[in-house]
This record gives C-alpha cells, sequence and structure tokens, in this order.
C-alpha cells in the first residue's frame, strides 16, 4: 500500500463538475494498493497518517500532527502509484491491485481514519476525477506499508 500525502490549505475533489469530497487545512492522500496488501496496512498506514507530525510547534519545528494541529482529510484512489515505468514508454500497471480488492481497502483505509478522529472527505473510486490543491509548504510524503 502507498500513500502519497500533501499538506494543504484547501482541496476538492470532482466528478463531472460536482464537488465530491472538499477540505479547508489538512491532507490530501493519494492512495494505491498493490495485491499482497492486507487489512493490516491499512491501519498501520491510517495510523501513521494520524499520528505522523507534520505541522509546526511555536519553534518552527514539525512536531504536531493532524490530530493535535487539526485538519481534514481529502482520499483519492490512485491505482497509478504502482505504476512500473522501467521498460518502454508506456507504464505497465500490472502491480496495482484490482478494483474488486482496491476498493473494499480502500473504504476500509477511510474508516479507520475515522476512527482516529478523523474527519475524510472523498473522490469517487474508479471514477475520473479533477483534484485541485493549494499545497502547504510544500510538504509531500510518500508512505509505503511494506
Amino acid at each position: 500500500m502507498k500513500v502519497v500525502l500533501q499538506r494543504s490549505k484547501h482541496a476538492k475533489v470532482t466528478v463531472d463538475g460536482k464537488i465530491t469530497g472538499e477540505i479547508e487545512q489538512g491532507y490530501v492522500l493519494l492512495v494505491g494498493f498493490t495485491h499482497t496488501d492486507t487489512i493490516d496496512d491499512v491501519k498501520f498506514l491510517a495510523k501513521k497518517v494520524a499520528e505522523i507530525r507534520l505541522w509546526e510547534d511555536e519553534d518552527g519545528k514539525m512536531n504536531h500532527s493532524i490530530l493535535e494541529h487539526g485538519g481534514e482529510i481529502l482520499s483519492v484512489s490512485q491505482f497509478t502509484l504502482y505504476a512500473d515505468t522501467r521498460k518502454g514508454r508506456r507504464p505497465s500497471f500490472i502491480d496495482a491491485a484490482r478494483p474488486e480488492q482496491a476498493e473494499p481497502l480502500w473504504n476500509a483505509f477511510n474508516d479507520a481514519l475515522r476512527e482516529h478522529g478523523l474527519k475524510v472527505e472523498t473522490g469517487i473510486f474508479g471514477a475520473m476525477m479533477d483534484v485541485s490543491l493549494i499545497n502547504d509548504g510544500p510538504v509531500t510524503i510518500i508512505l509505503e506499508s511494506k
């Protein structure tokens, strides 16, 4: 499981011109799954997202989690995180989990974030989405469960 976390000042996702998820300050999460991912991976990365310290304290050091600082989550399913670009010019997505495996894991991940007390907005699984954000910092972190 991979998550690209971007700290943002504002973000939204639209599908067919309609906003499906929108947050103010918080994290935009691009979330991808591979064939070997399980609910343990989901729980591990939900806890990591909730507790990772990416917000500044009074001394300007990243010492506060989103739980301490406050903020919301915009979660977007992103199978392209498992693109293999080593050969040729067209990426292979063979390492990405099939939708019937990935969608329940993505839903479980969003639920696990909510269980940590976070407000979670989402895109729509499998849809063509437009994601816009104002990256704060910019701070962008790649998290992996393996």
